[in-house]
């Protein structure tokens, strides 16, 4: 066996690796490709792009390593057209994340950092020593990997812990001593608030001036996970008038920053973006990828892969179109329903009962999950964090009398006795493109791709006009407007997708729900196809 070290991973990833009596290469960007033509497998951090380019060089690569969380430097469609498998290291800074974390909220508990530097400038200052953890309420946003670890520390220190995160279920947070709460009553009743989500449409600028003034005089804020969810601005105007007692961030929404409002503010602790920069965390990653590269080739233990397992050709073509298919639904469900889904139910008909349901259902829930977590799910361990996250999934095969033979259904259902939830089911066209054709039962054909309002409303004259009168007012572009309605009836219920060029803020949800017919207004993003 031949492994290419383009990256430099720790001492012991890479004694682990020689004790194997493998080739072991550690290469430079000079050499690399010439390596690569008998290499079996390949490990890297972020300085090396793994391209469709770079893969030509290598015919008999088997496995990419990533030692790191993020896979954006390597092309996992080529990847997984050549039957690569690739891996990433997902977890190994988790620790790291959480103890700085926990460190920036005792620093601005007790206001370390004010009275190091008084002590530095020769002031004796011991007027204030700032506040207690114990007893007060830590309000978590996310509970993934790092926010169950920030739990579990928080615990420790005998706070008490609550949390919301839409894909977890009650049972799963109370093993980590979590409440799960609706995030307006986290925002009322958290003395400390840490977030640990991802970014997304409905994520970004969560910490903003509406979402502030439901928070308790006094509250303090910590951010470790991503600076685009904090309205950098609106914070700092919240802790000047003394709303907010204080915040550490380790993140920002342009890092460097450059003009950032709250760097310089006496009540804010700030770190460079280093939370998850240890000598342990390095060490962990590079040993974390040496095992799992090691244990494919040696067992064909599969950890942590991002991408599909090796397929034919043949077999990826076919089953391509369909996971693209079962993908934009999941998403599209994720970001549409009300509610958090305790089951997800998939339909299948005609060939997409055939072609490996178990990867489209892997696929549904990637697309589900991608949409509201931090951390990057794919067709390989979807079914694994769907099920931490307490998610289950019921399948049937159907026959389709009219209209599209081939096609897929997704629900999300609330739980066994509660409301219908959201469904959406689609097909594949002719040429491969993915469509929804209904939703809640309503026939409508759409694209999946792209930035799309989806609107809920009564069926009734005016609507239409209003919705693209306000969004030409706002400066945006209506690429394609599907539309449909429940029955002939008037004033009958009716849905819309309205594809728009470009990405558009959620402010537009605003002016856009002003109309008294409509009745549900969400701006989705599913990529492009």
């Amino acid at each position: 066996m031949k492994v290419i070290v383009a990256d430099k991973i720790s001492d012991r990833g890479i004694e682990l690796l020689q004790q194997t009596g493998w080739n072991i290469v550690l290469t430079t960007k000079d050499n690399l490709n010439a390596e690569l033509a008998d290499a079996d497998a390949l490990v890297v951090r972020s300085a090396t792009k793994v391209t469709s380019a770079l893969l030509d060089h290598a015919p008999r690569l088997r496995v990419v390593g990533r030692a790191g969380v993020g896979v954006d430097n390597i092309d996992l469609d080529e990847a997984t057209k050549r039957g690569i498998l690739v891996m990433s290291t997902p977890g190994g800074s988790s620790v790291s994340v959480a103890e700085h974390t926990f460190a920036l909220l005792l620093a601005l508990a007790r206001q370390l950092p004010k009275m190091d530097a008084a002590m530095r400038e020769g002031r004796w200052e011991k007027s204030s020593s700032g506040a207690e953890v114990r007893g007060k309420t830590l309000g978590l946003i996310g509970l993934g990997r790092i926010g169950s670890e920030v739990a579990t520390r928080a615990d420790g220190f005998e706070m008490r812990v609550i949390g919301y995160d839409p894909f977890i279920s009650e049972a799963a947070a109370r093993e980590f001593s979590v409440e799960l709460v609706p995030l307006e009553k986290l925002y009322a009743e958290s003395d400390f608030i840490s977030l640990h989500t991802a970014v997304s449409p409905q994520t970004k600028d969560m910490i903003n001036a509406v979402t502030i003034a439901k928070m308790k005089k006094g509250v303090r804020i910590v951010n470790a996970a991503r600076g685009e969810l904090i309205n950098e601005a609106d914070l700092a105007a919240a802790i000047k008038a003394g709303h907010v007692a204080g915040a550490a961030l380790d993140v920002f929404a342009e890092e460097p920053p450059k003009n950032c409002p709250l760097i310089g503010l006496p009540n804010v602790i700030t770190t460079p973006h280093v939370a998850g920069s240890t000598a342990e965390a390095q060490e962990e990653l590079g040993t974390q990828v040496a095992v799992q590269v090691r244990d494919y080739l040696v067992e064909g233990v599969i950890r942590n892969a991002v991408n599909l397992p090796a397929l034919s050709p043949e077999q990826y073509r076919r089953v391509r179109p369909y996971l693209a298919l079962a993908e934009r639904l999941g998403s599209l469900v994720s970001q549409a329903a009300l509610t958090r889904p305790a089951r997800i139910r998939i339909r299948y008909a005609g060939e997409v009962a055939e072609v490996g349901t178990h990867l489209l259902r892997s696929a549904v829930l990637a697309g589900m999950l991608n949409a509201i977590l931090d951390e990057k799910v794919n067709v390989v361990n979807a079914p694994a964090v769907a099920a931490a996250r307490g998610l289950t999934v019921e399948e049937e095969t159907r026959r389709r009398e009219h209209g599209f033979p081939h096609t897929l259904e997704v629900s999300a259902l609330p739980d066994k006795s509660g409301s219908p939830g959201f469904t959406a089911e689609g097909t594949v066209l002719h040429d491969g493109s993915p469509r929804v054709i209904q939703i809640d039962g309503i026939p409508l054909e759409a694209q999946l791709d792209g930035t799309v309002l989806f609107l809920r409303n009564q069926d009734q004259p005016g609507v239409i006009g209003h919705v693209g009168s306000t969004l030409g007012k706002h400066g945006v572009n209506i690429a394609t407007f599907a539309l449909g309605r429940r029955d002939s009836t008037p004033g009958a219920e009716a849905v819309s997708l309205i594809r728009v060029d470009g990405d558009i803020s959620e402010s537009i949800l605003g002016p856009v729900r002003q109309h008294p017919a409509i009745t549900q207004a969400r701006l989705i993003h599913l990529g492009r196809a």
